[in-house]
């Protein structure tokens, strides 16, 4: 009876609180690195949180980006903005489109996407090149997967 009691016990452990090794809370922030380390200047943020939206609804998760010093999109090729791509690998993946602010130099490139509803396990941010015109989505330029979301 007594090992009946400890495997419940260990059983509702287990099922109450799951390992944390690929779990995140939330709200969280990572810096997103660059894939070319040449670009020793280029740097951004990811924004991690859940957002209520209205009308009322059930809670979705939104990933904000900021992204500074970046090239101009056209040095890579046929590319002339910068999006923001959240995924997760065999599964979904979103894209929304990253802003220019207006300053002289480099601008700073920002967006957001508030409909997120997948949990979030085992994702990955990026800040990828696109071609407005056809909608080609290029090479990540910033990259960071979600485990390190702090």
């Amino acid at each position: 009876m007594k090992q009946f009691v400890l495997a419940i016990f260990l059983i509702t452990i287990f099922a109450m609180n799951p390992a944390q090794t690929n779990a995140i809370s939330m709200p969280c922030s990572m810096v997103l690195e660059p894939v070319d380390k040449n670009l020793k200047n280029a740097k951004g943020t990811a924004l991690i949180y859940k957002v209520q939206l209205n009308p009322p609804s059930f809670a979705r998760t939104n990933v904000s980006i900021l992204a500074v010093h970046l090239p101009e999109p056209s040095s890579y090729g046929n590319y002339d903005r910068y999006e923001g791509f959240a995924f997760i690998p065999g599964e979904i993946s979103w894209r929304f489109k990253l802003y220019p602010t207006p300053e002289e130099d480099s601008p700073t490139w920002a967006g957001r996407f508030d409909l997120i509803t997948a949990r979030m396990k085992n994702a990955e941010v990026q800040v990828r090149l696109s071609n407005s015109k056809t909608e080609t989505l290029g090479p990540s330029v910033l990259t960071k997967p979600i485990t390190s979301c702090k």
